[in-house]
C-alpha cells in the first residue's frame, strides 16, 4: 500500500511525500526508523483501474522464495548488514512482484522491525514456519544457518511436488486429448457416418455399433444441456471444496484414493515429521512446535489429529496417545513418536520417520509412473477396439450384402 505523509525532521522543518508499505503501522514505523515525527498518514486512494499488472502477472514461486533465501543467508554470512543485504537483494530480483516485497522488507528492516516480523508482514508468500525458523535463527545468533535449512527445506519439497506432478502429467494430457478427439468425432464425425447405417436398411447391428448411436444421438439431442450441466457442476464443486466441509472432504478422498493416496499420505506423514522435529531443534516449545505443524501441514484430516494432540499435550498427555487412534497414522509413525517422547529423543525419532516416509514416497511414485503408461495403451486400445469395431463390422454387413 501507498501512503502520503507529512512528517517533522530533526531539524524541526516539515516534510512530506509517499511511502510503500504493507499496513499503516510498518509505514509509521519506518518513518520513526528514521527519525522523523509523523504528522499525518493518509492511503493512498486508487480507482479500479489502477492495477497492478507486473505483481498480477508475476507470482512468487517457491523458487524464487528458495533463491531469495539463499543469497540472503549468503550475505549474512558475509557480514552484510541485514538491511543493506536486503537492500543489495532487492537491486538483484527481476521479479516486480518479488521486487516490491524485498523493498518494503528492508524498509520495515530500516524502520527497526526485525527480519521474522516483517516477512510475517507477507504471511502469503512466508509460512508460519518459515517465520518462526527465522525468529528462532535471529535469538539464538544462527540466522545464517536457519536460513540455509529453510532453503534446503523448500527445495526439497518443491522437488517431490515436481515429480508428483511430473508422474500426472503424461496421463492428464493423454486424457484429456482423448477426450477432445471423443468429443469431435460424436458431435461432427459419427453423426454423419453412422446415417449411412441407418439410412442402409440393415437390421442387425453389432450391440457395439447400436451403443455408440445411442450415446451419439443422445449427446447430440442434449448437447448444450450437458455443457451447461457440466459448467455448473464444475463450479458448485470449486464452491464446495473452498468451504471447510469441502477441503475436509476432499483431503480425505486424497489420501484415500487408490495407489496415489499412499504417495500423498506419506507426503504428509514425512512434512508432519519433518517440521516438528526441525521446531523442537530449533528450541520452540513442543506446544507451539505442533500447533505451527498444524497449520503448515496443508490437509484438514492431519490439521485436526495435531490440534487434538496439542490440546493433549496441554492437559499433560502425549502426542502418540492421539496419533495411536487415528488409522490415518501408520502404526510405525505412532510407534517411533511413542519411542521418542519416552526416551526424551522426539526429534531424532521425528527426523528419521521423516527420512523414512520421504523415501516411500518417492519409490511409490516411480512405481505408479512405470503403471501408468501400460494402463494407457490397455485403455486406449480397448477404445480404439470398441470404435473399430462399431463402424468396420457394419461396413462389412453392408458391402457383403450388396
Amino acid at each position: 500500500m501507498e501512503f502520503n505523509y507529512q512528517v517533522k525532521t530533526g531539524a524541526g522543518t516539515v516534510s512530506g511525500g509517499v511511502i510503500d508499505a504493507p499496513s499503516e503501522d510498518s509505514a509509521v514505523s519506518i518513518l520513526h526508523g528514521k527519525g522523523y515525527t509523523v504528522l499525518s498518514l493518509v492511503p493512498v486512494s486508487k480507482n479500479i483501474f489502477a492495477v497492478d499488472l507486473n505483481k498480477s502477472l508475476s507470482r512468487v514461486s517457491t523458487k524464487d522464495v528458495v533463491a531469495f533465501t539463499r543469497q540472503l543467508a549468503t550475505l549474512i554470512e558475509a557480514d552484510m548488514p541485514l538491511a543493506e543485504g536486503l537492500r543489495t537483494l532487492s537491486q538483484q530480483v527481476e521479479k516486480p512482484a518479488l521486487k516490491k516485497v524485498v523493498m518494503e522488507i528492508a524498509q520495515m528492516v530500516e524502520g527497526g522491525s526485525t527480519l521474522s516480523n516483517a516477512l510475517a508482514a507477507h504471511g502469503n508468500m512466508f509460512s508460519s514456519f518459515y517465520v518462526k525458523l527465522v525468529q528462532t535463527g535471529e535469538i539464538s545468533g544462527k540466522l545464517q544457518s536457519s536460513l540455509l535449512y529453510l532453503a534446503d527445506y523448500l527445495e526439497r519439497s518443491q522437488s517431490i511436488n515436481s515429480k508428483i506432478k511430473g508422474a500426472l502429467a503424461y496421463p492428464a494430457f493423454v486424457v484429456s486429448a482423448l477426450l477432445v478427439v471423443t468429443i469431435i468425432m460424436v458431435v461432427y464425425v459419427l453423426p454423419q457416418l453412422l446415417s449411412v447405417f441407418k439410412d442402409s436398411g440393415i437390421t442387425e447391428l453389432p450391440i457395439t455399433t447400436r451403443m455408440l448411436m445411442a450415446v451419439t444421438n443422445f449427446i447430440n439431442a442434449y448437447l448444450y444441456e450437458l455443457v451447461i450441466g457440466f459448467v455448473v457442476a464444475v463450479v458448485a464443486f470449486v464452491r464446495f471444496v473452498k468451504t471447510p466441509k469441502g477441503k475436509a472432504w476432499l483431503d480425505n478422498a486424497m489420501i484415500h484414493a487408490p495407489s496415489l493416496g499412499v504417495v500423498v499420505r506419506n507426503l504428509y506423514l514425512a512434512r508432519i515429521a519433518e517440521s516438528l522435529s526441525t521446531l523442537i531443534k530449533s528450541g520452540i516449545s513442543i506446544l507451539e512446535g505442533i500447533h505451527i505443524t498444524a497449520e503448515l501441514v496443508g490437509n484438514e484430516n492431519y490439521r485436526a489429529i495435531m490440534l487434538e494432540a496439542e490440546e493433549r499435550v496441554r492437559s499433560g498427555g502425549t502426542i502418540s496417545e492421539v496419533l495411536v487412534r487415528y488409522p490415518e497414522i501408520p502404526p510405525l509413525f505412532s510407534s517411533m513418536v511413542a519411542i521418542g517422547e519416552r526416551t526424551g529423543k522426539l526429534d531424532y525419532m521425528l527426523e528419521h520417520v521423516s527420512k523414512y516416509y520421504k523415501s516411500e514416497s518417492e519409490n511409490t511414485i516411480g512405481s505408479i509412473t512405470q503403471l501408468i503408461e501400460p494402463i494407457l495403451v490397455l485403455v486406449l486400445g480397448f477404445g480404439v477396439a470398441m470404435l473399430v469395431s462399431s463402424i468396420l463390422l457394419p461396413i462389412y454387413s453392408l458391402v457383403g450384402g450388396n
